[in-house]
């Protein structure tokens, strides 16, 4: 049995397995791509929350203008629900709720368009941002909603006329409804369509790094 010989014009190699030269690195593709530093995904994060919890003053209007009213009367000594069955308080705070959740699927949606490849700094503003959404639109329906004066406004009114309680939000697990359905649609949609991480390129690996095989190369033979 003969053991091939080196071909003459391609040097020996002592270790097949030794790290390839300059250019063959196989992360060399994906260090081409890489994507903003964490100084530009903080500045990102800050201006996404910002604006998301600006936002809440559209949804503090919605809320007020959507909300049920809760209609209240005086006998001069006290005040009392004029509906005792009504189911109106309920209705404020499902409507909260459904408009949060609604707030958060579209700041998601906004967030992600803007900047497709996502990010935990841009997840975390944007959470941040619907929470913070949230608890201004919670105190600007209340601020521009009926007094929360209520002896002063029965007073006013005088007895047996009927006026609107203030607005009041019971259920105050509904702050967190925004800012939970924002981080779960972002990260839906940054799996489904988000940038996906380039393969490796294994440049100088394989049998082109060590060149053709020769057409007169001996074989073994027994």
């Amino acid at each position: 049995m003969t053991a091939p010989l080196t071909p003459p014009h391609q040097p020996p190699h002592d270790d097949p397995w030794q790290t390839p030269q300059a250019g063959g690195s196989p992360y060399s593709g994906a260090e081409a791509e890489k994507g903003p530093d964490m100084a530009t995904e903080l500045r990102q994060s800050v201006v996404v929350m910002v604006a998301v919890a600006l936002s809440g003053l559209a949804l503090g209007l919605l809320w007020l203008w959507l909300s049920p009213r809760i209609p209240l009367i005086s006998d001069e000594t006290a005040v009392f629900l004029k509906d005792t069955e009504g189911e109106e308080a309920i209705a404020v705070d499902g409507t909260f709720l459904l408009l949060a959740l609604a707030f958060g699927v579209v700041s998601a949606l906004l967030v992600f368009l803007f900047r497709r490849r996502g990010g935990i700094a841009l997840v975390v503003g944007l959470a941040l941002g619907g929470l913070l959404g949230a608890v201004l639109a919670w105190r600007i329906g209340v601020w521009f909603g009926p007094t929360s004066d209520v002896v002063a406004h029965a007073r006013a009114v005088g007895k047996g006329v009927t006026f609107d309680a203030p607005l009041e939000l019971n259920a105050k697990g509904a702050l967190l409804a925004w800012p939970i359905a924002a981080m779960v649609v972002q990260l839906a949609l940054t799996a489904l369509f988000g940038p996906r991480d380039p393969e490796p390129h294994w440049d100088g690996w394989g049998p082109a790094a060590y060149g053709p095989a020769p057409d007169d190369a001996p074989t073994d033979r027994t």
